[in-house]
């Protein structure tokens, strides 16, 4: 078992989001990460959707999708160059001074933004690779004992050079 990254083109309507997702807890797949938005044309959206599967039930899971007719295209981006940023808000509260300045050095050493502040918290705005993300989660735990975590799921597209994730 092994991740396995898939980038989906579907029709932008109405239950489309509950039909795909609806076709992997039917067949009982655990989906480790989904996300959707518009794309440049309106009328269509792309999914972005990780899910942990051993070679074979990964074919049966494209085989699937690609029977689906508001499915337009499905890439499979698991053995693909591409590039991948997840969303990760993190929240630490109850703050001494001390810890705001530790918090300000984590977030320059992991190059996030600070996007918010209080007299006794700090808000930090992660958009990293999911690795990064959870090295700084790691860290974060490891240092500080009021912590609130909010991740999106990630968002990848092929790469047009030699550079990847």
């Amino acid at each position: 078992m092994k991740n396995r990254w898939i980038a989906l083109y579907v029709e932008n309507e109405v239950g489309v989001l509950a039909k795909v997702s609806g076709l992997f807890s039917g067949k009982s797949y655990n989906l480790q990460s989904l996300t959707v938005g518009t794309t440049e044309d309106e009328t269509v959206s792309r999914m972005t959707i990780c899910v942990a599967s051993d070679d074979i039930t990964f074919e049966q899971i494209k085989k699937q999708l690609n029977r689906m007719v508001e499915v337009i295209k499905v890439i499979d981006l698991t053995n693909v160059q591409m590039h991948m940023k997840e969303i990760l808000f993190a929240k630490i509260t109850h703050c001494t001074k001390a810890d705001q300045a530790e918090l300000f050095q984590i977030a320059q050493a992991f190059k996030v933004e600070v996007a918010d502040m209080g007299k006794d918290s700090v808000l930090l705005e992660c958009k990293l690779t999911e690795r990064r993300n959870n090295d700084l989660i790691a860290l974060l735990k490891s240092r500080f004992k009021n912590i609130e975590v909010v991740r999106g799921g990630a968002v990848a597209i092929e790469s047009i050079s030699t550079s990847c994730r």
